[in-house]
């Protein structure tokens, strides 16, 4: 048994909605055989792993998995079950797995749940499964025992080093309650909230808007007290120094004890407190790297004060690290006490840091007359550490409700002075509760001993005593004001046909009034019309893309099956989602046998639009209309618009009975029908690349563009004269396109499954007539042969000649391969069919240049439209706008096989936006 495969889903997928990891398992010798075939193998994993009698199966109860175990189950299940409970054994709070067959016997899909803020690139679940496998395997031979306990503590190491710390955490959670967004980067604290211009950034408690300028400040020690006390803040009397004998001189001027700490030291480290003589300050400079600042060390206790774009949020006493005697335990088992405490852990990772025995802490209980092997009396108090640092062993009690409003003036200043968003703010006062002494009196007593930049929130997340307060909130509510969820108009679209359209139609649409929208289309990223990225660009990675752009105000995702199903969705929820059609393609690919496997994998685009938002469906294809029906769906919790080609449809009139909206070709016009009432918005036949109203298609594809348009906002009358912007050959390259050379007409399509072939030979039998047709094919080797074989009879219906040529990229097939099958099947079809191979796609195109009459059309289907288009710019093709060589009206004939007719009726209205009335 062994792990082939991993492969990270990202977002929301078709399994649940929380990222997850699946690997493809291959049983190898246990193919077939079931746990109740293997004696003893359920009582030996149950004794390494108790844990796995409280797992359910299915929709069982707990001990459901063992119930399965001992009735027999396949080894992939138990993998499944195994990885789960390791992973909650090492702290991962996951609960959802599933397993399916993946098609050959013995191979297997192992899905598990990840947490929702792991790194996208954490090798912890691949590590998980592993060691999963590893169990599994030794409980079948036999072995006693379960996963070593060292490997469970590398796992559980591996998992906290590349979590996010306290800070960042506390962030993360509060905008996820408040539906913000959350995109973390790899294995950092670097998260991005929100999308768009509204997105902000965070570092754990630094924010895209904390100024580098405040950080500098308060990354200067000196520079810091200068600036504060020349404002009139008190701060503990001091000076830089960077010679020993400099130090020493601000000794013998200031008076002992003074603190040396690093001019541009952080978290404590290298300060030396209560230092006396000469000696002891030539040794802390030394220490401390020989750039130093030398502070009369101020009375009082150690406080921190957190400052919120202004506001004081959390206040905590910051109390050095310590144990408690009871009179039995020596110093060193009481600190092993403290270190079990789970809050405490190595460096940030915890809430706690680790105690430990340094050379600061063998000095700290020498001061104290004792050693590890001392017993402290019951309640003493043995101090390990001089500084109060949390990253320092030391723990906090919250004082926010105590502070004096003195302080918190006091502490807003601090703030704005040195320039900081967000601001931790030291200070030793005798008691933060009560009124500071008058300015210049008592300087020992009160004082600013530092200013950090990007402080630390454990201490007010988890003090050891007092009230926890949710600082990550307040960071989130100063960074979106007002109730915001740091979230943009987002539109997804899908479907097998006219996704591409779509999305550039309805980015266009939605681009008037000088509105910036990012779109993700097959062939690449774009922001306002501009391209930023090109491949293809249908997966979550280039929906990440345009949402974290901070220039995009509105995101129109195309949202193909590949990224759906390889790496989940890019976003979590959509404003609108559009379904274009649901037909044969893709089958036999990454699990997917039928139209109703592709069906639920679109459905998830339906799925994940907001409650309140708009689902947008196409009435006309009977598996789009059944997503509205599927529960997950949850189509009474959205406004749901149909568009179709037939305003007569019963789901359409039903629709609108009901008083809701539906967008439809009715009388020769693209209409907004609301109740009885219709509003016509453009003539069919003034729609771009519809061809004078030829290509029915792309009256379809402007309806869903349209009621995407209008489902966020953009009035009627933007709509209409953004369609007639819309330029199909520069806005919608290789989607329809229409050239000439000479006087051959060439059209081009990315149509490569049955249903595009003739839904495009239709549209030219009525341009052209159906003898007056040449293709030139290629389809992709990657589609099954009952679909190649399906495409070449729809060819072969539709044309008489036919050159047929194989992708570059031959997707697993032999040379020749795809061209040979879709002759035969052509040629089974139509034998008296003209069709000839070619050799790459210029050969292809010379030959069916060659079988054109003047006044013919020749289709065009590519591979690659870039590498298409200059070939045929090379031959002298140019551009034909939407009109073709011959007149419209003599091919508006039926042919035999393809064509569904028009819809015709007398045009209503001038063509402006105006209102029929009830009809």
């Amino acid at each position: 048994m062994k792990i082939e495969s991993l492969r990270r889903l990202r977002g929301p997928n078709v399994y649940l909605s929380r990222p997850a990891v699946v690997a493809r398992l291959h049983l190898g010798a246990l193919t077939g055989v079931e746990t109740s075939d293997v004696t003893g193998f359920t009582e030996r994993l149950l004794r390494a792993l108790p844990g796995l009698a409280e797992h359910h199966c299915a929709a069982g109860s707990p001990g459901g998995f063992v119930s399965r175990l001992r009735n027999g189950t396949y080894f992939g299940h138990v993998t499944e079950h195994v990885t789960i409970e390791l992973s909650q054994l090492i702290g991962r709070d996951v609960s959802f797995g599933r397993t399916l067959g993946a098609g050959e016997p013995g191979s297997y899909d192992v899905i598990v749940e990840c947490p929702v803020d792991e790194s996208p690139e954490s090798r912890v679940p691949g590590e998980l499964l592993e060691a999963a496998v590893d169990l599994v395997l030794a409980t079948h031979d036999g072995v006693a025992g379960g996963t070593p306990a060292d490997r469970l503590a590398e796992l559980a190491a591996l998992a906290e080093r590349e979590a996010t710390g306290p800070s960042t955490r506390a962030i993360i959670a509060a905008a996820r309650r408040r539906g913000i967004p959350v995109e973390r980067f790899d294995d950092l604290s670097l998260v991005r909230l929100g999308w768009g211009t509204r997105r902000r950034m965070a570092w754990a408690a630094m924010t895209d808007r904390t100024g580098g300028v405040g950080i500098d400040i308060a990354g200067d020690k000196q520079v810091t007290r200068r600036l504060l006390g020349e404002a009139g803040i008190p701060v503990a009397p001091g000076g830089a120094a960077r010679t020993p004998e400099a130090a020493a001189a601000l000794l013998a001027a200031l008076g002992a004890p003074v603190v040396v700490k690093p001019r541009h030291g952080r978290q404590g480290r290298n300060v030396a407190l209560g230092l006396t003589t000469a000696d002891e300050i030539r040794a802390a400079f030394a220490a401390a790297g020989g750039d130093v600042v030398v502070e009369r060390q101020l009375d009082g206790r150690d406080y921190r004060v957190l400052v919120v774009a202004g506001a004081v949020v959390a206040a905590a006493e910051r109390i050095a690290a310590h144990v408690v005697g009871d009179g039995l335990a020596t110093v060193a088992e009481l600190v092993g006490r403290e270190n079990a405490d789970p809050r405490r852990g190595v460096g940030h990772s915890r809430v706690l840091t680790r105690l430990e025995f340094g050379p600061r802490a063998a000095r700290m209980l020498q001061d104290q007359d004792l050693t590890p092997q001392s017993v402290p009396a019951r309640g003493a108090t043995v101090w390990l550490h001089d500084c109060a640092n949390l990253s320092a062993g030391g723990t906090s009690r919250d004082v926010t409700d105590q502070v004096h409003p003195d302080v918190t003036r006091l502490c807003q200043r601090v703030a704005s002075l040195v320039g900081l968003d967000i601001a931790g703010i030291d200070l030793r006062l005798p008691d933060i509760a009560v009124p500071l002494p008058p300015a210049g009196e008592q300087p020992s007593a009160a004082g600013v001993i530092e200013v950090n930049a990007v402080p630390g929130l454990r201490m007010h997340l988890a003090p050891v005593r007092g009230r926890a307060r949710d600082v990550g909130d307040a960071i989130v509510r100063a960074m979106f004001p007002g109730g915001s969820d740091g979230r943009i108009p987002t539109v997804a679209v899908t479907g097998t046909n006219g996704k591409t359209t779509v999305t550039r139609l309805t980015a266009h649409l939605l681009g008037g009034g000088g509105r910036r929208v990012g779109a993700t289309t097959t062939d690449g990223v774009y922001v306002d019309g501009r391209a930023v990225f090109l491949a293809d660009a249908t997966g979550p990675r280039s929906a990440q893309m345009v949402l974290g752009d901070p220039q995009v105000e509105v995101a129109v995702l195309e949202t193909a099956r590949g990224g759906l199903l390889r790496r989940g969705l890019g976003y979590d929820w959509s404003d609108v989602g559009v379904i274009t059609n649901i037909t044969a393609d893709h089958l036999g690919q990454d699990g997917l046998d039928s139209i109703e496997d592709l069906a639920h994998v679109k459905a998830l685009v339906a799925e994940r639009v907001r409650d309140g938002g708009t689902l947008i469906l196409n009435a006309d294809d009977p598996w789009v209309r059944s997503l509205a029906a599927r529960p997950r769906v949850r189509a009474d919790r959205k406004r749901l618009v149909w568009f179709g080609l037939d305003p007569a449809d019963p789901v359409i009139t039903g629709h609108l009975a009901r008083g809701a909206t539906a967008y439809v070709l009715q009388d020769g016009w693209l209409v907004q029908a609301t109740g009885a009432r219709r509003t016509p918005l453009v003539r069919l036949a003034e729609v771009p690349g519809a061809y004078g109203g030829a290509a029915l298609h792309a009256a379809a594809n402007a309806l869903a563009a349209i009621a995407a348009a209008r489902a966020l906002g953009a009035r009627p009358e933007t709509v209409v004269d953004r369609l007639a912007e819309f330029e199909p050959s520069v806005d919608n390259p290789g989607r329809g396109t229409l050239m000439r050379l000479g006087d051959v007409s060439v059209f081009l399509d990315y149509a490569h499954n049955p249903a595009a072939l003739a839904t495009t030979l239709r549209t030219l039998h009525r341009l052209w007539g159906a003898d007056r047709c040449v293709a030139t094919v290629t389809l992709p080797g990657d589609r099954r042969d009952d679909l190649l074989a399906a495409s070449a009879q729809v060819l072969a219906d539709g044309v008489t000649r036919a050159v047929l040529y194989d992708d570059q990229d031959l997707r697993g097939r032999r040379p020749g391969e795809v061209s040979a099958l879709v002759e035969r099947e052509m040629r089974l079809r139509r034998p008296q069919l003209r069709a000839i191979r070619a050799d790459g796609y210029r050969e292809a195109v010379d030959t069916a240049l060659g079988l054109a009459a003047p006044g013919e059309v020749v289709l065009v289907v590519y591979e690659r439209w870039a590498p298409m288009r200059d070939y045929l710019a090379g031959l002298g093709a140019v551009p034909a706008g939407s009109a073709p060589v011959i007149p419209v009206a003599p091919a508006l004939r039926a042919t035999p096989h393809l064509s569904r007719g028009l819809v015709t009726g007398a045009p209503v209205g001038s063509g402006r936006v105006t209102d029929l009335g009830h009809s």
